[in-house]
């Protein structure tokens, strides 16, 4: 969870600015004249406007910190206004399509973390452009709507954004408009971290709209960049040099469009094939417990022994050093609580609890500490009695950092929603997990899934239930020999195996593909050298 009172006053303002290389470059790309109209939607302290000197365009920028807009202004750009506003609300009321160009580095804001006026204005954009609003989005997304809206037929619109415009699901409405507006889109992704002093990735949007609504779209192209050599290139020849993508890459994440079109066949095929299913028609998924307050229910056996506990102590697993193979068993449990790891879910789910001394003394514990007043907790009566408690034969936790896996819950033990229960549809529990660890699920995940800074993999359930993998049906399961695998060989290593053992319906041509496609993107999220 996140809090505003926790945050940077700079991270509040999305006050990241632009290295002076890239805005020259991407200034290049837009090729100012005097005839230009050039709409820099957040110029802060006007990191563009040097590139933009001597081009004698006619230039439209906004910023709302005054201290910024005035740093702006005393840089004398010829022909340029600066609107001390907020830019959304000015867009809303202006003449779409009176932009020749759009460039600049948009605010990356949180929705949550805007005043009220601002997040109207940003639902505003999503409805006036019949795109699908979600209060989990972020200002770069509402305002790279506005701008393209803004632009000109034909119009180029380059900006720096952050590099989750390939995958983020709050970006998906964003991704939709610009592959139904743009002739062509590319994303020059690098493998370093532009802004230092976080880890936010960015990438740099070069987009080109349609001259006609009937032109024909080329989809999107991504280019991998190491180092800053390629700014020194013709930005045309970089718009230009990545293979363009269309259909499923503009629809969905855009992560399709960094899986070589070899891959992208393997996969179609796979799509096509009844030896292989989606996640949903094997199984389902649900979210682990939610607790409201997980360092109050979730104790180590000193804790529950200390606080005479035990009648209300229940084993539980829900981070990835509680299951570092695919099976969590009494011995697994046995390991964790040894070396004091908080392996107890306390579970009360009535108030004979308080007919204890002692557990009352712990519930008036949690209560000096507030818990009682926390959203999941006061919902509830009484606060302590945390519902929809049950455990499922198989789990899977919600992020990963090579690759997801499924666990078999021999113990019975419960997850928190830092996990999901599982239930197999077809085939048993020990044949989905076992058929789940491949090459195909694996490289499934990382175009389905997405990621933040430093590199976690997160599935959330409807993205699960997308994933690709072989039929349950069909799988004779081995688990003991790949839990064996997880916890003692290397994670490609283990797929390589697998993807033996349960993808007999492709060639190892085709199997080596799939693990090749995952590396990569694995190694992407990672930022390791390519």
């Amino acid at each position: 969870m996140n809090f505003i009172a926790l945050e940077s006053e700079q991270k509040l303002r999305g006050g990241y600015y632009t290295p002076s290389d890239l805005a020259r470059f991407l200034t290049r790309w837009i090729a100012p004249n005097s005839r230009t109209r050039v709409l820099e939607p957040s110029c802060g302290d006007g990191a563009f406007f040097p590139t933009l000197e001597g081009s004698d365009a006619t230039v439209t920028a906004f910023e709302l910190s005054p201290e910024e807009a005035a740093k702006a202004s005393a840089r004398g750009l010829p022909n340029c206004t600066i609107h001390n506003r907020d830019f959304l609300g000015w867009a809303l009321d202006a003449e779409p399509g009176q932009f020749d160009a759009v460039v600049g580095n948009p605010p990356f804001i949180r929705y949550q973390y805007l005043p009220a006026e601002f997040q109207a204005n940003a639902e505003r954009v999503f409805t006036r452009l019949g795109c699908k609003f979600t209060k989990h989005t972020n200002a770069w997304v509402p305002f790279i709507l506005a701008c393209m809206d803004l632009l000109r037929p034909s119009g180029r619109l380059a900006m720096v954004v952050p590099s989750e415009i390939v995958h983020v699901m709050h970006a998906q409405s964003l991704r939709t408009y610009l592959g139904q507006q743009c002739r062509r889109m590319v994303i020059v992704d690098p493998q370093e971290i532009w802004f230092e002093g976080t880890l936010q990735g960015a990438v740099l949007l070069m987009a080109e709209k349609k001259a006609t609504p009937e032109t024909h779209g080329e989809g999107l192209g991504i280019l991998r960049v190491s180092g800053r050599e390629f700014l020194l290139e013709d930005p045309e020849a970089v718009f230009n040099a990545p293979r363009a993508i269309n259909g499923k890459t503009v629809q969905g994440k855009w992560t399709r469009a960094l899986v070589p079109a070899a891959t992208l066949a393997i996969l179609d095929a796979v799509e096509a094939d009844d030896r292989f299913c989606r996640f949903s028609d094997a199984a389902t998924v649900d979210v682990g417990i939610v607790t409201g307050a997980n360092k109050f229910f979730l104790v180590t056996d000193e804790v529950v022994k200390h606080n005479g506990l035990e009648k209300w102590t229940h084993p539980m697993f829900g981070r990835s050093d509680h299951c570092p193979g695919v099976i969590y068993d009494d011995a697994q449990h046995a390991r964790n609580a040894a070396t004091g790891k908080p392996t107890n879910f306390l579970w009360m789910p009535d108030t004979s609890v308080e007919k204890s001394a002692k557990g009352r003394a712990y519930i008036a514990a949690g209560e000096r500490e507030d818990l009682h007043k926390r959203y999941k907790c006061r919902i509830r009566s009484p606060w302590y009695t945390v519902p929809s408690v049950y455990a499922t034969e198989v789990g899977m936790l919600k992020r990963s950092h090579d690759t997801p896996r499924l666990i078999l819950n021999r113990a019975g033990a419960y997850t928190t929603d830092t996990a999901y229960r599982i239930r197999a549809l077809r085939g048993t529990a020990d044949a989905l997990v076992y058929g789940f660890y491949n090459s195909l699920t694996a490289l499934s995940a990382e175009l389905e899934g997405r990621h933040y800074g430093g590199g976690v993999l997160e599935l959330v359930p409807s993205e699960i239930e997308k994933l690709l993998l072989p039929s349950p049906d069909s799988i004779v399961p081995e688990v003991e020999s790949l839990d064996r695998m997880v916890r003692e060989d290397t994670v490609a290593d283990t797929l390589e195996a697998q993807s033996e053992a349960v993808l007999g319906a492709l060639t190892k041509a085709e199997q080596m593909d799939l693990l090749a496609a995952w590396a990569t993107l694995r190694d992407r999220r990672h930022r390791l050298p390519t």
